[in-house]
């Protein structure tokens, strides 16, 4: 397993990773969000590979006043879903996040599919909006102060 940060030329298979998790993960609507992601407001973005094969992908973006890590656009593709693959790059990013010293809470914004697994960080549920990203993709907001979130 390699986690390496991630290049233009990377666009086109984190797409593909996207299609291969709708709809059971995201809706058609948000492949846009993820372009204009990639584009315009990618900080600290990275992929995870498997025999030179990305199999996964993920980032952070710090808030305005930089006391906020916000963990950003994980996917994985569906077959190596269960294999620990996303702990692997959470906890990556997590211990990238602990370096900035400015940082002061970890946070996620998800949907109600995806949340379990980022409590198990230690991230709390602090906000649900029904329908936020698409209909039936429930907002779940979760954070935690830096020191409380855990490595798995």
């Amino acid at each position: 397993m390699q986690i390496r940060p991630f290049q233009t030329s990377d666009t086109p298979c984190l797409l593909e990773l996207l299609r291969l998790n709708t709809p059971d993960y995201f809706s058609a609507s948000e492949e846009n969000d993820l372009i204009d992601y990639l584009e315009n407001e990618i900080e600290q973005y990275f992929v995870l590979l498997v025999d030179h094969e990305i199999l996964g992908c993920g980032g952070f973006n710090l808030s305005e006043d930089l006391k906020t890590g916000r963990i950003s656009w994980d996917i994985f593709h569906p077959t190596s879903q269960g294999k620990r693959l996303g702990t692997a790059l959470t906890n990556y990013r997590i211990e990238r996040m602990k370096e900035i010293k400015s940082i002061e809470t970890i946070s996620v914004r998800t949907s109600q599919l995806a949340y379990p697994f980022y409590a198990k960080f230690g991230l709390e549920l602090k906000e649900i909006v029904k329908d936020y990203w698409a209909d039936g993709f429930d907002l779940y907001r979760l954070e935690a102060d830096v020191d409380l979130v855990k490595i798995k």
